[in-house]
């Protein structure tokens, strides 16, 4: 296809440091749904030090403090659907003011995650949206995330897409998908699992490499809906939750489909070797965007600097790709991170396939189609009422 541009908007960066360019850009594109307004997300990268935790999370969640308290006022005096709109980029802003913040013993943790989830269930019921928080029945614990009821659905029992989010965003963030569903007549479900979002915050659950026995819960729960066609069910798993799905299906075949975004068949291996290269470099001149992503890693593993390769390394999928018998759509990206990963899923598999990918006449070319999600979502929901 010949080029539209000679340049390409992906080449832009908020930051130097990867993972907060990309949390930016992540929060920017939520617009579209109510979840940030631009002035407020440049206010806040105006106050943020590259690669500084302090500053990430003192500059988003004094916005995010800001707009709370704007919505309490606004409560109060009766002005619900102001309030319920305030409520709702407030829950975005303390949300991600902890997506770059490593100190699990801080009392902000726990705190900004309980106030990310009050205010976005109160936006949701203000705002009359059709969604709900729910506890999935996980172990002896719970997995919590929202059930979203479309209001289009055509019959008594109509399909359902589960959403998986990745290892940086959280369930509440991938609203992007689950509103293009409801507005397709296909209810939606989201959750933290563990590793992710609340439940590794709120309930200390961390990643484990046998996904099945996490989303089965989740697939059982989902099936007891009464509004739910059980024989209709798909999911989609977005950045890290896209080698989770694909992981899950190959022990579990109940679903209709499954959507590996981006498609990548030995995460762990790959991440390994970025972070065994990294050890390498003496701590005293490692820059600290590695030194956190080094952190992060060994937090939400449950592990340390001695043992976080090795179980980086269970999560290894070449073993098992031929056990998955669900339709797989496998999406990739010509600006994505982990270059050629989903090609190489995509042709090991031995289910029935597809593949798409965005490339820069897109604008969605960037990993899980960031910054591009209004037209990413389009090509994929197009997918899923084809496939339901």
């Amino acid at each position: 296809m010949t080029e539209i541009f000679k340049k390409h908007w992906s080449e832009y960066k908020y930051s130097k440091n990867m993972l907060q360019d990309a949390l930016i850009k992540h929060v920017m594109d939520l617009m579209p749904y109510r979840m940030s307004d631009e002035g407020e997300v440049l206010e806040i990268i105006m106050n943020i030090k590259e690669s500084d935790e302090q500053s990430w999370i003192n500059a988003w969640s004094n916005m995010a403090a800001n707009l709370q308290n704007r919505a309490h006022k606004f409560e109060k005096a009766g002005k619900l659907i102001s309030a319920g709109s305030s409520y709702l980029r407030a829950s975005t802003y303390w949300r991600v003011s902890l997506m770059y913040f490593g100190d699990w013993q801080d009392p902000r943790m726990q705190e900004f995650s309980q106030r990310s989830k009050d205010c976005y269930d109160r936006a949701l019921e203000l705002n009359g949206y059709p969604g709900e928080a729910i506890r999935i029945p996980y172990e002896n614990t719970y997995l919590p995330g929202h059930f979203y009821r479309s209001p289009f659905a055509k019959n008594k029992k109509a399909p359902l897409l589960i959403v998986i989010p990745g290892r940086d965003t959280w369930a509440d963030d991938t609203i992007l998908v689950t509103d293009a569903a409801i507005k397709r007549g296909i209810h939606a479900l989201t959750f933290d699992g563990p590793g992710q979002g609340m439940a590794l915050r709120l309930q200390d659950l961390k990643f484990r490499p046998d996904f099945g026995n996490v989303l089965g819960p989740v697939i059982d729960f989902a099936q007891k809906q009464e509004e739910v066609d059980s024989e209709q069910i798909g999911a989609m798993g977005m950045s890290f939750g896209g080698f989770l799905v694909a992981r899950g299906a190959a022990f579990d075949n109940r679903l209709k489909f499954i959507i590996s975004d981006p498609g990548n068949m030995n995460w762990g291996g790959m991440i390994a070797k970025r972070l065994e290269k990294a050890l390498k470099i003496p701590a005293m001149i490692r820059p600290n965007m590695i030194d956190f992503v080094l952190k992060d890693y060994e937090w939400k593993h449950g592990a340390n600097n001695k043992t976080i390769i090795n179980e980086l390394k269970k999560f290894d999928n070449t073993k098992i790709v031929q056990n998955i018998k669900t339709k797989t759509l496998v999406l990739d990206g010509s600006a994505e991170v982990t270059h050629g990963a989903a090609k190489k899923f995509y042709d090991a598999l031995t289910c029935p396939k597809d593949y798409l990918l965005f490339d820069e006449n897109s604008t969605a070319q960037q990993h899980t189609q960031m910054g591009g999600y209004a037209t990413g979502t389009e090509y994929i929901m197009n997918w899923i009422e084809d496939n339901f």
